[in-house]
């Protein structure tokens, strides 16, 4: 494609500038009317893994919807979302091998980001700063300070924003969530999570020649030897780019908590665990305590010990007053003076269902207003994830001050907050 001709000239142009030029990137200012877009909405889609994939297949069904980029560092991976787009629709689309072409463009309206977990937070600040909206995968952000930068920057630009939460728009969770509002169960006290999986430690391989791509795909991160274990699906476990399986997978059940009771006033965090062991050094398991003014929340590697949770790889425990409810993404069993139904018959619906999660942001794109799973409760159901990483990465307790967002007599745990950008990759300039 010629279009991929050009940028890859262009590519090899900006890898020979000097890191002064590289931090010195500018936003552009915003290309699109902050009032409701044109019918049809023009979509971008950048990482092109499988979850990018998976973006570009389920947008590619909307209604009202023109894919009109892709962007991807690996050529392997671009070349075969392209062709795969070729087939599914014909309209004109163009390919880059860096995002920044895509924010350059005045007729895109949105993007969808699957990149690595450390390029989401810059990523969808330059796109809102350029005027487009944006359906970011999870988790929202690589730290804390970078989930605060983002809802500042969205709110600046008057920018929509959906989190890659899907589950959150099936039927179940919004049933469990009346279920629960509705004070059946009573006042909940106690929340226990899981997810019975292990973070692989991947051996110890061998350092190769890195790619072309290499240094781009780092990015903000630290300089690193490139082995293929470390990137593409596999970078989840390296503390670098991502947490483990519990980075990956604590919004998708977490969701269904704050949605429901909205914990506040977050007090203190004890986390412990197991390291990998091998090349991978994100947590092998993770199980941690949460304290909230008057709520407890749970999280364990294994199935906790209450009915139910055996035959669930993934859940949620809720212990109210009056009862309690279990539940995983598409099954729900509440249980009331000892007597256990999937439903309250008599409660009727109060929440209404959502049309899917992607056509829900393109509904947002298009009025407006914010999606379901937008930045603002995004960013309060991720920063106790990143709270109990650094509890188990210092291997101690730690008090948290939930109104000025710090940890309380505890400089080192602090610093941890965040994470300076490597310097030729500070595109936000912070």
């Amino acid at each position: 494609m010629k279009e991929q001709q050009s940028t890859n000239q262009g590519r090899r142009r900006f890898l020979q500038q000097s890191a002064t030029a590289l931090a010195g990137f500018t936003f552009l200012p915003n290309l699109i009317s902050q009032g409701a877009v044109a019918n049809r909405v023009r979509v971008a889609h950048i990482g092109l893994g499988g979850m990018g994939n998976a973006h570009m297949e389920w947008f590619s069904k909307l209604k009202g919807v023109d894919i009109v980029a892709l962007c991807d560092l690996d050529p392997e991976h671009l070349s075969a979302t392209a062709k795969k787009l070729d087939g599914l629709e014909k309209k004109k689309f163009k390919v880059y091998d860096d995002f920044r072409r895509i924010l350059e463009r005045k007729d895109i309206d949105a993007i969808t980001v699957a990149t690595p977990d450390h390029w989401h937070g810059q990523i969808a600040m330059m796109a809102f700063e350029s005027g487009k909206d944006v359906y970011g995968e999870k988790p929202l952000s690589y730290d804390i300070k970078e989930g605060q930068l983002m809802l500042k920057s969205l709110e600046r630009n008057n920018r929509v924003f959906q989190l890659g939460t899907q589950i959150h728009a099936g039927d179940n969770y919004h049933r469990v969530v009346e279920i629960i509002r509705s004070g059946a169960i009573g006042k909940v006290h106690t929340v226990r999570l899981w997810k019975d999986s292990y973070s692989p430690g991947l051996g110890n391989p061998k350092v190769q020649p890195a790619p072309s791509y290499w240094d781009m795909w780092l990015g903000p991160a630290p300089e690193a030897d490139y082995f293929p274990e470390r990137c593409h699906f596999t970078y989840r476990y390296f503390l670098d780019y991502s947490g483990g399986v519990f980075a990956d997978f604590w919004c998708h059940i977490a969701d269904v908590v704050w949605w429901a009771i909205e914990p506040k006033g977050l007090r203190s965090v004890r986390s412990w665990g197991e390291k990998t062991g091998e090349i991978a050094d994100a947590p092998k398991w993770l199980d941690c305590e949460m304290q909230f003014d008057d709520l407890t929340i749970h999280w364990s590697t294994k199935p906790p010990e209450v009915p139910g949770a055996a035959k669930r790889g993934i859940g949620a425990w809720f212990e109210g007053e009056k009862g309690t409810l279990i539940c995983d993404y598409e099954t729900r069993e509440v249980t009331i003076n000892g007597e256990r139904m999937n439903d309250l018959p008599d409660l009727k619906p109060f929440i209404e269902r959502s049309p899917g999660h992607q056509q829900n942001f393109i509904d947002a794109v298009r009025s407006r207003k914010q999606p379901e799973s937008e930045l603002a409760y995004a960013r309060r159901m991720t920063l106790p994830m990143h709270l109990a990483l650094i509890s188990w990465r210092l291997g101690r307790k730690l008090d948290w001050d939930p109104d000025k967002e710090e940890f309380i007599g505890d400089a080192e745990a602090n610093t941890m907050r965040s994470r300076p950008y490597r310097q030729k990759w500070n595109l936000i300039g912070i």
